[in-house]
């Protein structure tokens, strides 16, 4: 193919530039968007080997996800929510106030919801892996988070506040073992508090293998 069947430049006499553009150049073109679409939708399409979990948080069980590019990002992000907050420790009964640990929880629906958000409907259209993930965050929060919220947090919360105006000589963590279900409400709490320590764990194999 001669160079003149692509592109002719040449100078007109008024000191103009005269183009002539062959039918070879768009053709040229159209292979051009054609092989960047191909390598686009290779790295976007890209995965790794599938990873299998057990997640007990939310009754979710046995799950099997094929990361990508954007699993990868939400697990990630998620687990970094996660175990950077006491949602993601265990309870300690010596040390730890269970107001803090409902603090934590609220602040880590916030995240979540804000994560799940960060997510382009149409990746979530693409990969079914990344719409399991994001169903499984939300099924996380409203099944494995908010039944202990609903039963608990209200109710403790308003009970210890006028407990901690009576007892000024008594820690937070002596004031709360006052409260009249207190075994009732850490039994479930550590239950939840596990699971959401599997949850986290579970993120990270997702995340980093």
């Amino acid at each position: 193919m001669d160079i003149k069947d692509i592109l002719q430049i040449r100078l007109t006499d008024q000191f103009g530039i005269d183009i002539q553009i062959g039918p070879a150049f768009w053709l040229i073109l159209v292979l051009i968007a054609f092989v960047s679409w191909v390598v686009r939708r290779w790295f976007r399409g890209q995965t790794w080997e599938p990873v299998e979990v057990n997640i007990s948080m939310g009754n979710i069980g046995q799950v099997t996800i094929r990361p990508n590019h954007e699993v990868v990002r939400i697990a990630h992000q998620g687990w970094t929510e996660l175990i950077t907050r006491k949602a993601g420790l265990m309870f300690d009964e010596e040390n730890d106030v269970i107001i803090e640990i409902y603090n934590s929880w609220y602040e880590l629906f916030r995240e979540f919801r804000s994560l799940i958000k960060s997510v382009p409907a149409e990746k979530m259209r693409e990969f079914e892996d990344a719409k399991q993930l994001v169903d499984i965050l939300i099924r996380a929060l409203n099944v494995g988070l908010r039944p202990h919220l609903t039963q608990w947090q209200a109710k403790f919360r308003r009970w210890y506040t006028a407990e901690l105006e009576k007892h000024p000589e008594k820690s937070p963590q002596q004031v709360q073992r006052l409260y009249p279900e207190y075994e009732n409400l850490v039994d479930d709490l550590k239950n939840v508090n596990q699971q959401m320590v599997e949850f986290a764990e579970a993120l990270r194999r997702i995340g980093h293998g």
